[in-house]
């Protein structure tokens, strides 16, 4: 493998394993040391992100949010301030998580009728 190519090949690795995706009003970005990102589309300050030790961590706190959340539901798993509206945004953006907003003010987001059964135990995986 020659040195240019070499470089294209390190260049698309580093690509493949940073990815940021934008949604309506937040934005993920799955980080090169496994870290996923939250933020603020277009923000570009601390204080406007959230980043967690991976998606499956994001995936976990996601799991045990009651089936209708608010900022406060999330506020109890440590998270605080304006992060906390972001991340209830982001779950409803994301495709990754089946709810959407109910209310905007208090802002709530309800989780889809099968992820919140599935959270019960009622609902079986077809895996």
């Amino acid at each position: 493998m020659s040195r240019d190519e070499a470089a294209d090949l390190q260049e698309a690795v580093g690509s493949a394993l940073t990815e940021r995706r934008e949604f309506f009003r937040t934005a993920g970005v799955h980080r090169e040391d496994g870290t996923y990102e939250v933020s603020r589309r277009g923000a570009d300050s601390a204080g406007n992100s959230k980043v967690f030790e991976s998606f499956g961590a994001l995936r976990r706190m996601f799991d045990r949010l009651p089936a209708e959340f608010t900022a406060d539901h999330v506020g109890r798993t440590g998270i605080t301030g304006s992060r906390r509206h972001m991340l209830v945004r982001h779950f409803a953006e994301h495709p990754a998580f089946d709810c959407g907003i109910t209310r905007r003010n208090p802002l709530t987001a309800e989780k889809t009728t099968e992820a919140a059964a599935s959270e019960d135990g009622e609902l079986a995986s077809a895996d």
